[in-house]
């Protein structure tokens, strides 16, 4: 069956994932916020040595758990060095693409607590002054970030406290117009908020799910390791991460994409199997596809050697590692297919 999905609930929790800034290895605020989120569902968690959530809803039977799993980690990047004239040049985190960031805005994260913020921009960011301001490649050595401070040498950005290893946050400028969300990173905080719409409604309407439930957090799936270690009791993950649109890809920005195969390798063909039939039950607007160029949690976890089936679902995201942008329905047959999962 459908579920009626509380959507102000989730929409909420979807805007603010978005807007909080969370690179792989910054997560601790946005790990905060969802600790009080889950709480007040009522649910247990626990955190690993890395700082990624476990959740724990108990099962109608017990004798066997399985996992759902999504990502709050986001791209970003991190201070490399402060040039001579108080740039700062950058590395990234995770892989954005690059030519995008160009005079994207920013957030500098310091040790001691303070933001500030900044944007991106090449070497050659004026029409006016560089006859190469148009061609320049952007790459990282090719760009630097621009402080809204008084700083004209490498002296007056240190004297605000940044160093090599600050974090910086690309602005996500999330809109949510006509039910199409635009932002950076629904890649995967669309994803987290489908399975927190879920949690809600079963929390609300008391019901559990079949099985024992172990929820993972991920907060380092970006740089590829991020569920590789997983609950002992495990026998089956489904990630829900992002759905890929493009190229001979059947996926739309309003379908619920079941991925077959990723760079990591085919998923579970039995599961698989499964979860197209589970959409189809309830006709649900889906797509089977092929990513060329992915790996999820699940992936992370195999290649670890944890002995599970796994598979890999999400909503379709255009332009990923970009401005991403998604809708509304993409969600919603997200969170009946994790349903239908876990009540099957």
């Amino acid at each position: 069956m459908k579920i009626k999905v509380n959507k102000s609930y989730f929409l909420e929790k979807l805007e603010h994932l978005l807007k909080t800034d969370s690179p792989s290895g910054y997560t601790h605020h946005m790990m905060a916020t969802l600790s009080e989120w889950v709480d007040a569902l009522g649910y247990a968690y626990t955190f690993n040595q890395k700082g990624g959530m476990i959740i724990t809803i108990e099962g109608k039977d017990p004798s066997k758990t399985v996992a759902l799993s999504a990502h709050v980690d986001t791209l970003g990047a991190m201070v490399r060095s402060i040039t001579a004239e108080g740039f700062l040049k950058f590395t990234l985190v995770g892989g954005p693409i690059v030519p995008t960031l160009d005079s994207e805005y920013c957030r500098v994260h310091t040790r001691d607590g303070d933001v500030y913020t900044g944007t991106f921009l090449s070497n050659a960011p004026a029409a006016h002054v560089f006859k190469e301001a148009s061609t320049l490649s952007r790459t990282p050595e090719n760009m630097i970030v621009r402080l809204d401070e008084r700083v004209r040498s490498k002296e007056d950005a240190a004297a605000l406290g940044i160093q090599a290893g600050d974090f910086i946050c690309i602005d996500p400028k999330t809109t949510i117009v006509n039910d199409f969300v635009k932002s950076r990173f629904i890649d995967d905080k669309g994803s987290v908020a489908c399975i927190l719409g879920v949690m809600e409604y079963l929390s609300a309407n008391h019901i559990k799910p079949t099985y024992t439930t172990k929820v993972l957090i991920s907060n380092y799936e970006e740089v590829g390791h991020g569920a590789s270690q997983i609950p002992s009791d495990v026998v089956e993950m489904l990630a829900v991460d992002m759905g890929c649109i493009g190229d001979d890809l059947s996926c739309t920005e309003f379908d619920v994409s079941i991925c077959a195969k990723d760079t990591s390798g085919p998923y579970d063909y039995n599961l698989v199997s499964e979860l197209i039939q589970l959409a189809k039950s309830v006709e649900l607007s889906y797509a089977v596809d092929i990513y060329p160029y992915y790996g999820s949690d699940v992936s992370a976890a195999l290649k670890a050697g944890n002995d599970i089936r796994g598979a890999l679902i999400g909503p379709g995201v255009h332009a990923s590692h970009g401005m991403e942008r998604t809708h509304y329905e993409a969600l919603h047959h997200t969170m009946q297919l994790i349903y239908l999962y876990l009540t099957r």
